[in-house]
């Protein structure tokens, strides 16, 4: 099966969208539940149970993406970002549980 440059665009752009938005969901939790952003981060850091929730929700953004590129009729690209949100469910599985 040959991958388009969009899919591989979508890929890094859903790989890439987590990790970045990590950090703007722990802020919004640290405003939220008026805890100091350091608590939330070394809550991510330490602790696989955490860890991987505060990962599922820094994905969410994915879902923006997806919605985007699906309206401008880019299904290339928009396929990559589900592939990407895919390959991360094994890893938040593997953090989850080991």
């Amino acid at each position: 099966m040959n991958i388009s440059k969009q899919a591989w665009f979508g890929f890094a752009i859903g790989l890439a969208t987590p990790f970045v938005f990590l950090p703007l969901v722990l802020l919004i939790m640290s405003f939220a539940f008026s805890y100091d952003f350091s608590f939330f981060w070394h809550q991510f850091t330490t602790s696989s149970l955490y860890a991987s929730k505060y990962l599922s929700l820094g994905s969410i953004p994915n879902l923006l993406w997806f919605y985007i590129f699906l309206n401008r009729e880019a299904y290339s690209t928009a396929r990559g970002i589900i592939m990407a949100t895919l390959a991360l469910v094994p890893f938040s599985i593997y953090v989850n549980f080991f």
